[in-house]
C-alpha cells in the first residue's frame, strides 16, 4: 500500500524497526525515518541499521535516520517533500492523539497517514471525519487469528478535496475478490458486532449507534 510518491516515510512507534527496514530494503522513498521514544530500542536499532544498511553505501540511494522522540514532535518542517507518517501497533485512542497533534503542528504540510490501530478503530475513524481528512485506501488483514484495519488518509487540500471522506465503519474492507477475503470480512464483522453487543449488555447505551452502523454493512 506504500507507493513511491513520498520523499520521507516516518515509521512511528517503530519498535525494532522491521517495517521501516522492509521499506528501506525496497527503497520505498528517498528517506526512511525510524521513530520511537525508547532510547534502548533506538540505540540497538541504530547499530543494526548501520550494520546492514551502512549510510556510506546509501549516499546515492535511500537514506535513513533514527529519531528518539515522541511521535507528536515529528520535525516535519525540517524536511522538504511529501511525507507519509505510518503509525501502527498501538490503540486507536493513541493513534488519534498522534494524528491530531501532528496535524495541528503542521496544518499546511503535505502529509499522508497510514494507520493500523490494534483496537478502537471506530473511534479513530470518527476523529478522522471530524478533522475532515480525505480517504485514500484501506484494507482488512488477518494474521494469527487477529484482524487489522489498515487505512491511508490525508489532510484535505484544494488538490484532493474531491476525494471521498472517511467512513465510520469502512467501505473497501468489506469488499471481497476471493472466497477467503469474503470469509475474513464476515468473521471480522461478526467479531466486531459481538464485541459491541457485549458492551451494550453492560448497560452502555453509548454504543447503540456503533452497533447500528456495523449492522448496516453488507458483504
Amino acid at each position: 500500500m506504500v507507493t513511491s510518491e513520498y520523499t520521507h516515510i516516518w515509521d512511528c512507534c517503530c519498535d525494532h524497526g522491521l517495517l521501516g527496514a522492509a521499506l528501506l530494503s525496497r527503497q520505498a522513498a528517498l528517506y526512511i525515518h525510524f521513530v520511537d521514544i525508547v532510547p534502548e530500542l533506538m540505540s540497538e536499532l541504530e547499530n543494526k541499521l548501520q550494520r546492514f544498511h551502512p549510510k556510506e553505501l546509501s549516499a546515492t540511494g535511500t537514506q535513513w535516520q533514527t529519531h528518539c522522540i515522541d511521535v507528536t514532535a515529528l520535525p516535519l518542517r525540517q524536511y522538504e517533500g511529501k511525507h507519509l507518517v505510518i503509525i501502527t501497533g498501538v490503540g486507536g485512542d493513541l493513534v488519534t492523539q498522534f494524528v491530531k497533534a501532528i496535524y495541528q503542528s503542521h496544518p499546511t504540510t503535505n502529509i499522508d497517514f497510514l494507520l493500523c490501530p490494534v483496537h478502537h478503530q471506530f473511534t479513530l475513524r470518527q476523529q478522522l471525519i471530524q478533522l475532515d481528512f480525505c480517504f485514500q485506501a484501506e484494507a482488512l488483514v488477518e494474521e494469527n487469528q487477529r484482524f487489522y484495519e489498515i487505512l491511508i488518509v490525508s489532510v484535505a487540500t484544494d488538490m484532493n478535496k474531491q476525494r471521498p471522506k472517511v467512513s465510520t465503519v469502512g467501505n473497501l474492507i468489506w469488499e471481497a475478490d476471493t472466497v477467503e477475503q469474503a470469509k475474513n470480512a464476515v468473521n471480522y464483522l461478526t467479531k466486531t458486532l459481538n464485541h459491541y453487543q457485549r458492551i451494550q449488555l453492560g448497560n452502555n447505551a453509548g454504543v447503540k449507534h456503533i452497533i447500528e452502523a456495523y449492522q448496516s454493512v453488507t458483504i
